[in-house]
């Protein structure tokens, strides 16, 4: 056999190899357990990742909160219930004084993320109306896993700048 002929063999072998073992799929006659049975009750998903020990068991995941150095006082909701993984929904932010005055004319800028991950969002969220008092149109969301998020918004009103992250754990 020649080198060229062996190369052809040996390939075609490690490509067999690789269609066979892809065909142990739950419920074939096969008596090993697949790789999602053997992570049950690990709390790790497919990508190795700990989906439960990564998460800060302190974790805040409140709705209203104050932005980062407390220029605003800012709440998020979901226009959507349940929040659907794999959707591409809308939210509605809400952006007030410390004291409680509705902020108008603000500019806003959304990121957001997987921390556990170490990456963002699938789309490109983004403020697309302001509502009036206070409110605007988050538009664009959309999670593609459940697990931690992190929604943050970068606001710029009445000659201040600040930041603001929710946290967002999705099933």
């Amino acid at each position: 056999m020649t080198e060229s002929n062996k190369s052809i063999a040996l390939g075609s072998l490690l490509i067999l190899c690789l269609v066979l073992g892809a065909c142990n799929l739950p419920g074939s006659s096969s008596t090993e357990p697949t790789l999602e049975q053997e992570m049950e009750g690990t709390g790790e998903s497919m990508d190795g990742m700990a989906m439960d020990s990564d998460v800060p068991a302190d974790l805040d995941t409140s709705t209203t909160r104050m932005t980062d150095q407390g220029a605003f006082q800012v709440s998020v909701s979901s226009n959507l219930e349940p929040v659907d993984i794999n959707q591409i929904h809308s939210w509605t932010l809400h952006v007030e004084t410390p004291e409680g005055q509705p902020v108008e004319n603000a500019t806003i800028a959304v990121d957001g993320g997987m921390p556990q991950h170490d990456h963002g969002f699938p789309t490109s969220p983004q403020v697309s109306e302001e509502l009036g008092d206070g409110d605007y149109l988050v538009e664009g969301v959309k999670f593609n896993m459940g697990g931690w998020w992190e929604m943050g918004f970068d606001i710029t009103a009445n000659g201040q700048s600040d930041h603001v992250t929710f946290n967002i754990i999705l099933q």
